[in-house]
């Protein structure tokens, strides 16, 4: 039987998120919109209610038109330059600042690789018990962050 609480709820709302999150972290990818909703009990309308406030949020990003997430950040459900390897498996993240924020947001040890925008050079850090191994590498932000949302898949 579907929940009588509000969708925008907001303990419902953070729930919903931390659930997303915690699939994240488990399996690298976000869970599928079903088990969601069975888990919360939600019907269509209101998980859909429920998505777009998060995204509305930024909470995370769902593909335009979709209630498919495709950032949760500093996750990636889709492959891009900059992958963690952690606790056993691959994630993807969004950019350098989010592959940085994978393995604070997991508390693990990591390795990064990504691809220099510029020169397509590869570009290695690692992370060891919550720092950053010593690199000449540098991070360089295009958009500002108070732009980031008006495009997140280029930012």
């Amino acid at each position: 039987m579907p929940r009588s609480l509000p969708s925008t709820s907001p303990d419902l709302l953070w729930q919903v998120r931390t659930f997303i999150y915690r699939a994240f972290a488990e399996t690298t990818q976000p869970p599928d919109i079903r088990d969601v909703a069975r888990h919360f009990q939600l019907g269509r309308e209101d998980l859909e209610a429920v998505y777009r406030e998060l995204d509305n949020r930024h909470a995370f990003f769902l593909e335009p038109g979709t209630l498919d997430i495709r950032i949760a950040n500093p996750f990636s459900a889709v492959p891009t330059d900059f992958v963690v390897e952690a606790n056993g498996k691959r994630y993807w993240a969004n950019c350098g600042w989010d592959a940085l924020g994978i393995p604070a947001a997991l508390h693990a040890d990591a390795r990064i690789t990504a691809t220099c925008a510029q020169s397509d050079a590869p570009i290695e850090f690692t992370v060891q018990n919550g720092t950053l191994a010593p690199t000449s590498a540098v991070v360089h932000f295009v958009v500002p962050f108070s732009r980031w949302y008006e495009d997140m898949i280029f930012t």
